[in-house]
């Protein structure tokens, strides 16, 4: 597998155009945002035909609000999202930038061992060990009512593995705050068994089964241990969980996304939460 193509799950995020241009949108709720792109390619000693990685960066991410330590807090929210914790004190141009360096970096640090290959194996050396790419997108999903919404998306391969690996990250952020919006913040104590239910019920319709232990026969693991899982995002219909690969399925089933209408919930909702002016 030479390269990746990114594959997106339907209701979990659209396309994002990529661009190698800046552009700005002012959307509702006064933050603006801006747009950086990375594409890198590398061949192992510099030699087209050896072994290569490929990263591809989209990062959309805010650039200015009205209130600074606001948007501060909601950048290193963006940074850590998508690059990590160790990036979280630079720009977003430096933590790209920095990222992309680390990563030719780490896989350079292969070359040696495919210097041993080719030297034990001149005329067939196993170059498939050595492939590594990457792909990492974001997108806005909601951004109104003092709340900002969105998902990360990152999609991997690896050198010897099966097949490449894809990963969701979502997230809420508070406006008025700068903080991220958890599942304590939305919902009234008590709240997991019902809305376990809720989401067991959604994944068991989207998935045309009779009952919810069907599940089992096409992919999924123990249904008793699906639950909440703090992997959501919020936007003008409902709240969206996202159980990423591995987590309640197997690989052949990829990422579940189950959006849950607020009418469906409100009864477990906090009446004076900071999507109370979204969902009431």
């Amino acid at each position: 597998m030479k390269c990746l193509k990114s594959m997106l799950i339907g209701c979990v995020i659209g396309s994002l155009t990529c661009c190698n241009t800046k552009t700005k949108t002012d959307m509702e709720n006064n933050i603006l945002m801006d747009s950086l792109s990375v594409d890198k390619t590398y061949h192992m000693m510099d030699i087209e035909t050896n072994p290569s990685c490929l990263l591809q960066i989209r990062f959309i991410y805010p650039v200015d609000f009205s209130d600074k330590e606001v948007l501060n807090s909601v950048q290193k929210q963006f940074i850590s999202d998508y690059f990590g914790d160790d990036y979280v004190d630079l720009t977003p141009e430096k933590a790209a930038e920095k990222y992309a360096e680390n990563y030719i970096k780490t896989f350079k640090e292969m070359e040696r061992d495919f210097q041993l290959e080719l030297e034990n194996h001149p005329s067939e050396p196993d170059e498939s060990w050595y492939i590594n790419d990457e792909i990492l997108n974001d997108q806005i999903v909601y951004n109104q009512n003092d709340i900002l919404s969105y998902v990360v998306y990152k999609e991997f391969f690896k050198g010897g593995a099966a097949h490449g690996a894809h990963h969701y990250t979502n997230r809420v952020i508070n406006l008025k705050t700068g903080l991220k919006i958890t599942e304590s913040d939305i919902f009234i104590d008590n709240y997991q068994e019902d809305l376990t239910e809720i989401i067991i019920d959604g994944i068991t319709l989207s998935n045309n089964v009779d009952e919810a232990v069907d599940l089992e026969n096409i992919g999924f693991f123990n249904i008793n241990e699906i639950a909440p899982n703090k992997n959501f995002y919020i936007d003008e219909i409902g709240i969206t969980y996202t159980f990423n690969e591995y987590e309640i399925a197997t690989y052949v089933v990829g990422a579940t996304s189950v959006q849950i209408p607020y009418e469906k919930i409100r009864h477990l909702l906090r009446k004076e939460s900071p999507i109370a002016a979204i969902a009431f």
